[in-house]
């Protein structure tokens, strides 16, 4: 068998890699990347609730009381992103207009923010749920 020559080898292989496609090229790096799941928050600033107790009620109806207090539910925001509920005490994230408690009683319980002192229940498939959480004045 005869030697080929460095040279031609190395022309050879250049010839080749110019004729068929580049497996790495034609990847799609994109689905390789970790997704947000769910539970993830993306976009937007973090930030804190107002201090304060937060009364938690479901919607009433025509005959009866415009709302119906839910006690079990309801929760003091404190300082450092931290709450408490009867059950016991936890921290929460603000992450733009979306609260998600993430240690304590209410732990994975997620909310949208209305307002300064009003928060609403989201669902699993994010859409806005009944439970709406509001700040009362003068109670601390």
């Amino acid at each position: 068998m005869k030697p080929h020559h460095p040279a031609l080898l190395a022309l050879c292989a250049a010839s080749l890699a110019m004729t068929v496609p580049s497996v790495a090229a034609g990847q799609d790096r994109t689905a390789a990347r970790p997704q947000p799941g769910r539970d993830a928050v993306v976009g937007d600033m973090l930030g804190t609730m107002q201090h304060g107790f937060y009364q938690c009620a479901l919607p009433g109806d025509a005959a009866g009381d415009a709302f119906v207090e839910q006690p079990a539910e309801s929760f003091r925001i404190g300082a450092g992103s931290s709450y408490e509920t009867e059950a016991g005490s936890g921290v929460y994230l603000m992450h733009g207009t979306t609260l998600v408690f993430t240690r304590g009683p209410k732990k994975d319980q997620r909310f949208r923010r209305l307002g300064a002192n009003t928060l609403q229940a989201l669902e699993k498939d994010n859409t806005l749920g009944r439970l709406i959480c509001t700040r009362l004045g003068g109670v601390d």
